[in-house]
């Protein structure tokens, strides 16, 4: 056996239990996900029934309202966090702050929090006779408690406040390590060309973290479309169906209501679609062509 051919042997070795793990517990599953969608009934009682369950979504107005709220999350929460990671990484990243270290740890910790035990938290917090309602009630910022959980729309600002909360700092970590590998030279140069500190972050600073922030983006769109946790231990989609997501959609159909495991894999696949869909969007939008 030649020295090429041993080494690609050997290279094989180590990769290919990696390789069947990832084919057993991701590909196969996705597989038979696939599969599942193509059937119907009740429990494991299941009959082929084609393209069915895929005409089902267009007419079913549960997955609608779970739709548009996820679509909600998507578009207001995405951004604003987004943004205000960007502008904490840009802050913790200058030389002459102290105790940055601390800064850094405490806007990050959220990020490693337990889901279910933040999301029982905020519960608590924003209940009509929580803190929050106390604390602005105490400042006169407010007449009457807001209802933040059984208000449709203020149940809406509650889950975008939780989960803007919880992974802000965990992108805020992605831009810190970018910006720490941008050579100070170019921003020196700059200064000394005169161009303001807001003329160097948009010409030099976006244009630099420019894949990052496309990773960020995408990364954080998945998240939210297969938002869960929050909404079901804050508001367990209510009041009504008006916080509902279709990740709990999914778990509806599959545990709640009767269980129709076929009809929930459809949509599941709904959410990769939309997903795939919205990456292009984004790369395309950001002018990567790769």
């Amino acid at each position: 056996m030649s020295i090429q051919r041993k080494s690609n042997l050997t290279g094989w070795l180590f990769v290919s239990l990696a390789v069947i793990m990832i084919v057993v517990f991701y590909f196969y599953p996705m597989l038979q996900a696939l599969l599942l969608s193509f059937k119907s009934g009740t429990g494991m009682n299941l009959e082929f029934v084609g393209l069915d369950n895929y005409k089902r979504l267009f007419t079913d107005t549960t997955f609608r309202t779970a739709l548009t709220n996820t679509f909600i999350y998507l578009i207001v929460q995405v951004p604003i966090m987004i943004i205000l990671a960007l502008f904490l990484s840009v802050l913790l990243n200058n030389s002459q702050l102290r105790f940055k270290g601390f800064f850094r740890t405490a806007i990050f910790l959220p990020a490693v929090t337990s889901l279910v035990a933040y999301s029982v938290i905020f519960k608590y917090l924003f209940a009509t006779d929580g803190l929050v309602n106390k604390f602005l009630m105490n400042l006169h910022l407010i007449q009457t408690p807001i209802a933040w959980i059984t208000d449709p729309f203020w149940a809406k600002i509650t889950i975008i406040i939780a989960i803007t909360w919880r992974w802000t700092g965990y992108n805020m970590i992605f831009y810190l390590s970018s910006l720490q590998n941008i050579d100070n030279s170019i921003y020196e140069a700059a200064r000394i060309d005169g161009a303001s500190a807001t003329r160097q972050f948009f010409g030099i600073t976006i244009p630099l973290l420019k894949p990052i922030i496309l990773f960020t983006s995408i990364t954080s769109t998945i998240g939210t479309l297969q938002l869960f946790d929050e909404v079901m231990n804050i508001t367990k989609g209510g009041p009504g169906n008006a916080t509902t997501s279709i990740s709990q959609y999914i778990y509806n159909l599959s545990f709640k209501y009767s269980s129709d495991f076929g009809y929930a894999a459809t949509v599941s696949y709904s959410i990769v679609v939309i997903i795939i869909i919205l990456a292009f969007l984004q790369f395309k939008l950001a002018g990567d062509d790769k």
